[in-house]
Formats: C-alpha cells, sequence, structure tokens
C-alpha cells in the first residue's frame, strides 16, 4: 500500500514546499529533486510530508545559503534524466559521487559516506558474503544504484533481480523470494530495527570499491553550474562547522555517517 501511494504521488509530480524563513522570500527559489523511498535518508510520509537525513540536511543547507527551496519527489531510474531537463535544479537523494555520473553531472562534496552489506533472512543457511558463498542464490538489489553495480561485479555467480525501490526487494526476501539483498548499510540495519525488518540480519557489511561505490553521496547539479555546486559546498562547510549537521547526524544516526 505504501509503495503504490509512493508511485502515485509521485507520478503526479508533487512538489513540497520549504520556505527557509520569511527573510528569504526574496532569495534564490532552488528545486531540489529526491526519491522519497529510501528510508532513513529520505522518504515520503502517508501524510504527504518527506523526511528523513537527505531532507533535512537540504532544509539545513537552504537556510544557509538564504535560498527558497522546494522538494519534487522523482523515481529513482529517471532522476537524473530528469534534472537534466530542468525539472529540478539540484537532487538530494543518497546519490554516491561516481565515474560514471560524473560523466553526466556534477557533484558537490560528499556529505556522507557510508558502504554496502548484505542482508539475509534470519534463518538463511548462507555463511558467507562471498561469490562462492552467493554461488546459485538469487540476490535482490535497487535498479540503477551502486549496489546493484556492485553485486553485478562481486557476485557474478548470483541470479540478480532487480527492484525499482527498496520496499520491493524488502518484502521478497521477507518472504523468502529472493535469497539474500544489497543495499547501503545504513539502510539495511535501520530497516532491521522495525518490525518488518524482523525476518533478517544483516549477513555482512562489505568494503566499498571505489570505482563502484565512489567517495560518498554528494549534490548532484547539471554540468557547469558551477555557481550552484559552490553555493551548496561552501554550505555544506558551515553546516559541519556551526554545529548543524552534528545536530542532524545524531537524530539519525548513533554515529558520524559522514565517514572518513
Amino acid at each position: 500500500m505504501r509503495i503504490s501511494r509512493r508511485f502515485a504521488m509521485a507520478a503526479s509530480a508533487a512538489v513540497f514546499a520549504l520556505m527557509a524563513g520569511s527573510a528569504m522570500a526574496d532569495g534564490e527559489k532552488i528545486v531540489i529533486g529526491t526519491e522519497g523511498a529510501y528510508p532513513p535518508f529520505n522518504n515520503l510520509e502517508a501524510d504527504g510530508t518527506l523526511t528523513g537525513f537527505d531532507i533535512d540536511i537540504a532544509k539545513a543547507l537552504c537556510v544557509e545559503m538564504k535560498a527558497e527551496c522546494t522538494f519534487v519527489t522523482q523515481d529513482w531510474d529517471g532522476i537524473i534524466p530528469a534534472l537534466l531537463a530542468k525539472k529540478f535544479d539540484a537532487i538530494v537523494a543518497s546519490m554516491s559521487i561516481t565515474p560514471e555520473r560524473l560523466e553526466k553531472v556534477d557533484f558537490t562534496d560528499k556529505y556522507y559516506n557510508t558502504g554496502p552489506a548484505i542482508v539475509v533472512p534470519k534463518d538463511s543457511p548462507i555463511t558467507e558474503a562471498t561469490e562462492a558463498g552467493l554461488a546459485g542464490k538469487t540476490l535482490g538489489a535497487q535498479s540503477s544504484t551502486t549496489h546493484s553495480n556492485y553485486a553485478e561485479a562481486f557476485f557474478k555467480q548470483s541470479e540478480l533481480k532487480l527492484y525499482p525501490t527498496p520496499d520491493e526487494y524488502k518484502l521478497d526476501v521477507a518472504n523468502g523470494r529472493v535469497d539474500a539483498v544489497i543495499d547501503d548499510v545504513v539502510v539495511l540495519s535501520s530497516w532491521l530495527k522495525t518490525e518488518d525488518g524482523a525476518c533478517c540480519k544483516i549477513l555482512k557489511a562489505l568494503a566499498p570499491d571505489p570505482e563502484i561505490n565512489g567517495i560518498g553521496a554528494g549534490i548532484a547539479v547539471r554540468k557547469g553550474d558551477t555557481a550552484l555546486k559552490d553555493k551548496f559546498n561552501a554550505a555544506i562547510k558551515a553546516i559541519r562547522a556551526n554545529g548543524k549537521y552534528k545536530e542532524i547526524n545524531d537524530k539519525y544516526f548513533d554515529f558520524d555517517v559522514y565517514g572518513g
């Protein structure tokens, strides 16, 4: 039910407004694209509000830049094409900075950096998160992500099953339709703490591959939009220095998600 509601609202290009203080009425207007289906980083709630670490960070950056920002939800597979088509000005959606994506868009500095992990049902006979350990098994992942690319590179003996959103692979692994899933360790850890995630356990946190996983999650902007990229970078540095980043970090995590 949550999945169908999310797609319905995304299809209608629902826009969520953030007024970064009344004093910013004459400030720069920035439209931010996000997915809204990747908790705890970004999620579209039942009442139509956007929540999550990405959203709170974006709001803090907009306040720092004295900008008037609005949010648009967009399915992950089409999020870069939508940016290039000028549906929005920037993507704040836990998008990893990778060489492949840098061919299409520009990125700010990272605003966090976490690695992938493998999750299996608690009663799974799988004991090793290796190519041999997952040989012949079905591995689920969200399509068009660094995690699906990681699976293709390192688990070649597995059958890779791709999903539009994490909600669908979570449902399938919980119900035994796939043997294991791969995603961000924070996303999976947060899910395992919920009632729906009680089915499963982390088999292993994996070492990130720089070529595949990139150097962290950044804010994507169109090629050549240097002014906007520089403003975001300055704002990221500012909220890291003034304590706002830590305040948001501690709301969601018990460790520094910024990474090394």
